[in-house]
């Protein structure tokens, strides 16, 4: 089994500062790290309440906080949520862990976990991180003039684990399947698709 976020960073305090720079050395280079977050933009209406999920150091939610969303970024390691911060002090971003109750409560018109994020959580709180992110999304009781709110999940699937074990993780929380890419690109999705980004909503 792959480790968690948790195991990698208490078995190496330094690892989330590498992983910072090395984001940082990507920009430099003239890397182009908003795929994600372009996607994001397109599908939300403007001014949308979004949830960055798994937020690291902001990328996404800083992106799309620029183009007028009102964002909010979760993550459980605070290096990384503290640099978010520094980069877009405009945005939320709270330290917690997905799979506790009492973070950003919402109601999110459409939440995000881009960069594998879903993949580094610990298998055994997969359905409880799935339910509390289908929790937060809107829904008619919340505002009868929102369309549904909607996650966007994307990761590897060598990362142990199976589109078929996901689907069943998120129909449990209440997710139903509208649509799936192989990249945030959006080329198909196939058999031998080694990523796989869903477009979930709830209901």
């Amino acid at each position: 089994m792959r480790q968690t976020w948790k195991q990698i960073v208490e078995a190496d305090p330094e690892h989330s500062r590498r992983y910072s720079r090395r984001w940082d050395d990507m920009i430099a280079d003239g890397v182009d790290i908003d795929g994600e977050a372009r996607l994001i933009d397109a599908m939300a209406p403007r001014g949308a309440r979004i949830l960055d999920v798994g937020c690291g150091q902001g990328r996404t939610g800083a992106y799309l906080h620029e183009r007028g969303h009102r964002v909010t970024g979760v993550d459980l390691d605070p290096h990384l949520v503290e640099r978010a911060g520094q980069l877009c002090p405009g945005a939320t971003w709270e330290v917690a862990d997905l799979a506790d109750d009492g973070w950003a409560s919402g109601p999110f018109d459409l939440a995000v976990s881009a960069g594998n994020v879903l993949a580094f959580v610990d298998p055994a709180d997969r359905g409880r991180v799935l339910a509390n992110l289908a929790a937060r999304l809107v829904t008619a009781d919340d505002d009868a003039e929102s369309l549904p709110g909607r996650l966007v999940v994307g990761f590897g699937l060598d990362r142990g684990w199976s589109r078929e074990e996901f689907d069943a993780d998120a129909d449990d929380a209440g997710l139903r399947l509208e649509q799936r890419w192989s990249t945030w690109d959006l080329r198909p999705f196939g058999e031998g698709s080694g990523f796989m980004v869903s477009v979930l909503v709830r209901g």
